[in-house]
């Protein structure tokens, strides 16, 4: 009863959550004033101990056979037992509605408890972009530091008030008079007639507050000149910023983005959950900063000073968490980059603080399979914990032993227990494993003092409802699903496998073996254990692993056996040391951290070694995963979760055949219908697209493999005019190559038929340099496409590259990108000229790939760029790709167009369709394309069913062109109306594109 309750408490949250975040629903404020937030959570904490009482009364009594004869003879002799015996079903059917009753009401009122807080989130939320200036109060420490030199931005949660509209641009002179304003007025205790009040009468926003992220970025100027402007960059004062801190600062306040405006994100990460769960109202963009902070001053009380007395506290501990994350960040920039990532992980292992952690190191973790050793988990805790109450028995056993004639020395220990982890806990954030950790040690010392016979799964699984009651938008945090059912997963293993062992060792020990027998034998079950132990976590965390990630490194199962056992057991402790002796010697703490630092500089390298490995390159498992997936593996495992016996554990192989049946079908799915994704790149410019058309009786195949069911192309370019590519992009061709790769693994696309770069580059024909500063500064302009091409090569093996325009520098940009990364191991591939009339057609001729434009031998860069026409003997739909979900991608918004053109002819062997992939950006491709092309007679019947054009919404094409063309729909990366069109008779059409 308890376990189905609590399901539905949390399935009726979480549907809550998800009905409200999709759809508009009317918010209700006298709803909110009668049932606000901690009223609702303590009524339903109240219900659900009554419920618990209640359903104590229902547990059946074992009777002994002779107390069951005795009381047959007694409602014999007496007739007044027999009557209360009678009435007995009564008081139990009566019992069993009470209990229904409060089952339905904790459902209903947990699902009210999601939607008022989901209304308060609304009302409290940022509606539309603007621009002001506001008195900022820094809450906490930031998520990263603002550095140049390393192209780190600055991310910290603020909360915002005294708020006008910025009419125009503040330096920071005007910034600090304003704060000189804002102190006089609240000195003189005046409200209406100071220069600042005066810029902001007719604000209706002035009492209002926001919780923000603020975000600063170094710009590309400030990359350029890095050298110049890093001693004088006014945003580096922003990492000096203490928690509660106060100080004015003109913003570019936008709201948060949609979960639906996530799909643009090539990671598929949501953010608006993200930040959702953080209690985030909007994204603050940092404009100017003040010099001068309004706190710490005689006429100002310091911040937070009419907050409660917990919030004050959390204050003074990220203010000790943020001294100590600049003692970490003292000679930084004179470090070596691996000295500074070994630096940056200790500090993360210690207070939670993972600012000064790069996307290298993060990425390497993630394929490791170990980015969870990152964060401060419930062995952190419990570990400071027991050492701390450890101490603590010991100095009460040598000083004040008379303490235990009245307080047990269990209950000394749990006290001592319980304020060291809320204290660490606090200390690193309190984030979902930490509070856990802490919750459960309170939970399980007070079930003990109690006596109530309530196990510790029961208790873990009451803390995760009472954790979503108090913030139900905590189960939109993939740390609260993992801690849990990590937790619950360990606590089962233990009671199957704890037994075993100990039957294993004590045979072992009844035989009068050798020392050495029994210490191999000990080992060899100890180490057994651990193995099986990391198996069962792996296996059973997979599938929520891949419903959150949508990735899972295959690898982590060999690197976690030693990794889990060096950090638990040498780095944390160390670490925790070190943390402890800081408090009395800054100089001994800092000669441990040294060498934990050299530990994990040396880890890391032991891990880049193993994962550089050609048989380790592989490591991603990407696999589609859905609720209904999941619920399949749930039933799966059930006979092993329940306990042996309850269960056949042959019931497992009807849906374990089902589970294995729907993941084959989901994979078919993505390669079975002709596909083109539009694949999100982070930049509005740059497009790409994958092709993905089945192979049916392909005998005489271009290809290698002949035995391929599967063709895949990928298309890339740069929307940019041709003159603006030299301008540096925010991509890099590491990142983008990367983030190429995950999004075709999780695809299923394992190699490449080819890979064309539609847009002409400059770096290949004109000039070439082989020094490291040429290729930086350039790999973000015109070079971009052909570096990631490059890359990309080093992750997925690609049969044919297509390039636009001149490529005669190809082989020397290879070997200059070689020596500049100083590794001699990369595969060069060959270039083709992507020019018109070149053509790739598949052995059994259903699909063909040929050259519409680029004309590379005149020498102008202007007509170079190639639009690509792909030609299906089967439809090929558009879809949208969604990189949380690829199985809900999305088709892509399309234009009908009204054509006047016959329609086609239908004949045996003529193409079903058309796909033309645009890449112009110059008006003179196409005006090349209608002098050298022959002009067909209005009667000729088109030659295909439907032609489908895709292209940038700058786009130079005419209505001529698209005339000809015979294009019925029209596409654009950026789902923006194409100018060409309007004249044209054009109809919004989403449905289009599905075949």
């Amino acid at each position: 009863m308890y376990w189905l309750i609590g399901s539905l408490i949390i399935i009726a949250m979480m549907g809550v959550l998800a009905v409200a975040d999709s759809m508009a629903i009317p918010t209700s404020s006298s709803l909110m004033d009668i049932l606000n937030t901690p009223i609702l959570s303590l009524s339903l904490i109240i219900f659900a101990i009554i419920l618990m009482v209640i359903a104590q009364f229902n547990v059946p009594s074992a009777k002994p056979s002779h107390l069951s004869q005795h009381t047959t003879g007694l409602s014999s002799r007496n007739p007044s037992y027999n009557t209360s015996h009678k009435s007995k079903p009564f008081f139990r059917i009566l019992n069993h509605v009470l209990v229904a009753v409060l089952a339905i009401g904790l459902i209903i009122g947990s699902a009210l408890q999601a939607l008022i807080s989901h209304q308060q989130a609304e009302l409290t939320e940022i509606t539309e972009p603007m621009r002001v200036q506001a008195l900022v109060t820094i809450e906490g420490i930031s998520d990263s530091v603002y550095d140049v030199a390393t192209d780190s931005g600055y991310r910290q949660v603020a909360v915002i008030s005294d708020i006008s509209p910025l009419v125009s641009a503040l330096a920071v002179e005007d910034l600090d008079a304003m704060t000189s304003n804002f102190l006089i007025d609240k000195n003189n205790s005046l409200s209406n007639n100071n220069l600042y009040k005066n810029n902001s009468n007719n604000n209706n926003d002035k009492d209002g507050t926001y919780r923000v992220l603020l975000n600063a970025y170094p710009k590309n100027s400030s990359k350029q000149s890095s050298k110049k402007n890093l001693d004088n960059n006014p945003f580096d004062r922003l990492n000096y910023l203490q928690p509660g801190d106060q100080l004015f600062i003109s913003l570019a306040l936008a709201p948060l983005a949609t979960s639906e405006q996530a799909l643009s994100n090539p990671s598929g990460f949501d953010s608006y959950r993200w930040l959702r769960g953080r209690h985030i109202d909007g994204v603050a963009n940092i404009l100017t900063v003040g010099t001068s902070n309004v706190t710490n001053t005689e006429v100002l009380e310091p911040a937070f000073a009419s907050s409660s007395y917990l919030q004050r506290f959390q204050t003074y501990i990220n203010q000790g968490r943020w001294q100590l994350r600049q003692h970490f960040y003292q000679d930084w920039s004179t470090q070596t980059t691996a000295a500074q990532q070994a630096k940056a992980v200790t500090l993360s292992l210690l207070i939670g603080d993972r600012s000064l952690i790069n996307r290298d190191t993060k990425d390497l973790y993630q394929l490791a399979g170990i980015s969870h050793l990152l964060a401060i988990s419930g062995t952190h805790v419990l570990f400071l914990a027991i050492i701390l109450a450890g101490a603590a028995v010991l100095l009460f056993d040598r000083l004040w032993p008379k303490v235990y004639r009245y307080v047990p020395r269990w209950q000394v220990r749990w006290w001592v227990m319980i304020a060291a982890a809320f204290i660490y806990a606090l200390f690193t954030g309190f984030d979902v494993p930490a509070a856990r950790t802490a919750w459960m040690l309170f939970a399980i010392g007070l079930v003990r003092l109690t006596l109530l016979p309530v196990s510790t799964m029961r208790v873990l699984f009451a803390l995760a409802v009472l954790m979503a009651w108090l913030d139900p938008y905590v189960l939109w945090q993939a740390g609260y699903w993992l801690s849990f059912i990590a937790v619950a997963l360990l606590l089962k293993y233990d009671d199957v496998s704890y037994t075993q062992s100990a039957v294993v060792s004590k045979t072992a020990s009844a035989h009068n073996a050798s020392v050495v027998n029994t210490t191999f034998k000990r080992v060899w079950i100890i180490g057994k254990r651990v193995f099986k132990l990391q198996f069962w976590l792996f296996i059973t965390l997979l599938p929520i692993t891949l419903l959150l990630f949508g990735k899972a490194s295959l690898w982590g199962l060999v690197i976690n056996l030693f990794a889990i056992g060096l950090f638990g057991w040498v780095i944390v402790p160390l670490n925790l040391l070190a943390g402890l002796c800081y408090l009395l010697s800054p100089a001994i703490a800092d000669s441990i951290w040294l060498l934990v630092s050299a530990i994990v500089a040396k880890l890391h390298e032991l891990i880049t070694w193993l994962t550089s490995l050609s048989a380790l390159s592989e490591a991603w498992l990407y696999t589609p995963v859905n609720v209904a997936i999941l619920l399949m593996v749930l039933l799966s495992m059930l006979p092993w979760l329940l306990p042996r016996g309850f269960i056949s554990r042959w019931l497992a192989l009807p849906p374990l055949t089902l589970l294995m049946m729907t993941v084959y079908a989901n994979q078919q799915s993505l390669t079975t219908i002709p596909t083109l994704y539009i694949l999100p790149t982070g930049d509005p410019y740059i497009s790409a697209a994958l092709l993905q058309y089945p192979v049916t009786n392909n005998k005489q195949s271009s290809t290698t493999n002949t035995h391929k069911t599967n063709i895949s192309w990928l298309f890339l370019s740069d929307h940019r005019p041709n003159a603006a590519r030299m301008m540096p992009s925010n991509l890099m061709a590491n990142k983008l190559s990367m983030t190429l790769a995950q999004q075709l693994g999780s695809l299923s696309v394992d190699t490449l038929e080819g890979m064309v770069v539609q847009s002409s580059s400059a770096g290949l024909t004109d000039t070439l340099a082989t020094d490291k500063t040429y290729l930086a500064s350039n790999a973000n302009a015109s070079e971009l496409l052909p570096l990631t091409v490059f890359q990309f090569n080093q992750r997925l093996p690609i049969s044919q590259y297509w390039q636009a325009g001149r490529s005669d520098r190809w082989s020397a940009f290879q070997q200059a990108y070689k020596v500049t990364s100083q590794s001699k191991d990369m595969t060069n591939i060959s270039v083709q000229r992507c020019e018109q009339g070149k053509t790739w057609q598949l052995g059994n001729g259903d699909l063909s790939i040929q050259a519409l434009t680029g004309w590379s031998k005149i020498d102008s860069p202007s007509v170079w760029d190639c639009t690509v026409a792909i030609d299906a003997s089967l439809p090929i739909r558009v879809l949208k790709y969604n990189a949380a979900d690829p199985l809900k991608s999305t088709p892509a918004t399309a234009q009908t167009l009204t054509s006047s053109s016959q329609p086609p002819t239908h004949q045996a062997n003529m193409p079903q369709a058309r796909l033309i992939l645009n890449a112009d950006t110059h008006q003179r491709i196409w005006q090349m394309w209608t002098l050298l092309c022959p002009v067909e007679p209005p009667e000729q019947p088109r030659p295909f069913r439907n032609v489908t054009w895709l292209g940038h919404s700058t786009s130079q094409i005419t209505t001529d062109v698209i005339n000809r063309q015979t294009i019925t729909e029209m596409i654009t990366y950026d789902d923006k109306m194409l100018e060409a069109t309007l004249s044209l008779n054009a109809a919004v059409d989403t449905t289009n594109m599905t075949p």
